[in-house]
């Protein structure tokens, strides 16, 4: 794991002065780069760490909390490099001090990659065929973590959330705005370190809920919360996801290719799964499903801001603006 040179100084006056609401407000402007499910993707305007983008995590509670969390990331990127063979984007886990309102926030620095870089920003650049060998491409990475799961099943398993936003493509030229000829992969999404242990889950479940209201944590505990700590360690689901942010991505022709090239890898390099092939309304079904249940829950997290903002409490998380879906 590659050293991230921080200026922690200056990290500490950007959350001090950050409107969540309005993070292009802030007393140090930032631009949001990305959501994820338990952080959200900062690039400070700062000269001095211009090269830096920032995963911003304000759940924790206590401080045992956050030395399990980072112990197990720092696991979870080693597991994955060093024994799973991906490569994983270099970043440094920074803890704060707790701020005036109370939040404990942590942010995990990695090294800034170009936007154009970003899977589902170079996709809108790239023909079919080539989105088609991309996507071939995260298909024989992901195969790395299942057939290492597959070896220690039962023992050490991880989970990974394959979707194509979470791969930057290297080298790459910014001024053509496309792969600088043959490329690699480099992972991004390591603030969700999923790992299970003699078959039981390392990461705290709970982190999940810290961002939604409280008036609905007891239903997504019940109903949804099983489903996000597993989904990610099945190999089958997981390409299924993958293929359906291609919706998301208002690039659904693409979709009957992308099954057939998922079932041909099935049936080639991945037969030893023994997996069933993939159909297209399946993946459709999947995405209209995701699609309404993350609509529904950003529309209640907005409700829970408004609370927060009428009864004088301090809002911690920035949320996505609506999503064209």
């Amino acid at each position: 794991m590659g050293k991230i040179a921080v200026d922690i100084a200056l990290l500490q006056q950007f959350e001090a002065g950050l409107d969540p609401r309005r993070p292009e407000r802030s007393a140090i402007p930032a631009r949001v780069l990305g959501y994820g499910e338990i952080s959200t993707v900062i690039a400070m305007d700062h000269p001095a760490q211009a090269d830096l983008a920032f995963k911003r995590m304000p759940m924790f509670r206590d401080e045992e909390e956050i030395v399990q969390y980072t112990r197990l990331y720092e696991e979870y990127v080693r597991v994955l490099q060093e024994d799973v063979g991906l490569r994983v984007a270099a970043g440094e886990m920074v803890h704060l001090p707790r701020t005036h309102a109370g939040h404990l926030v942590v942010y995990l620095v990695q090294e800034r990659f170009p936007a154009g870089a970003i899977g589902n920003a170079i996709i809108h650049r790239l023909d079919a065929e080539e989105r088609r060998q991309l996507v071939l491409a995260v298909l024989r990475e992901l195969r790395k973590v299942f057939a290492f799961n597959r070896e220690h099943r039962g023992r050490l398993e991880l989970g990974i959330d394959g979707q194509i936003s979470n791969w930057a493509v290297q080298p790459f030229d910014e001024a053509a705005g496309r792969p600088a000829g043959p490329y690699h992969l480099v992972y991004l999404d390591t603030t969700t370190p999923l790992l299970t242990r003699e078959g039981v889950e390392q990461l705290n479940p709970e982190l999940f809920l810290r961002s939604a209201p409280s008036f609905l944590v007891w239903l997504l505990r019940l109903l949804f919360l099983q489903d996000v700590m597993t989904r990610y360690y099945d190999f089958r689901k997981v390409i299924i996801d993958l293929i359906a942010n291609f919706y998301k991505e208002q690039l659904p022709e693409m979709v009957p290719a992308l099954v057939e090239t998922a079932n041909e890898f099935l049936a080639g390099e991945a037969a030893d799964f023994q997996l069933s092939p993939l159909r297209v309304q399946e993946i459709r079904s999947y995405y209209q499903e995701d699609a309404w249940i993350w609509r529904l829950y950003l529309a209640f997290r907005t409700v829970d801001r408004e609370l927060h903002h009428l009864t004088g409490r301090h809002y911690p998380y920035i949320l996505p603006p609506a999503i064209r879906r």
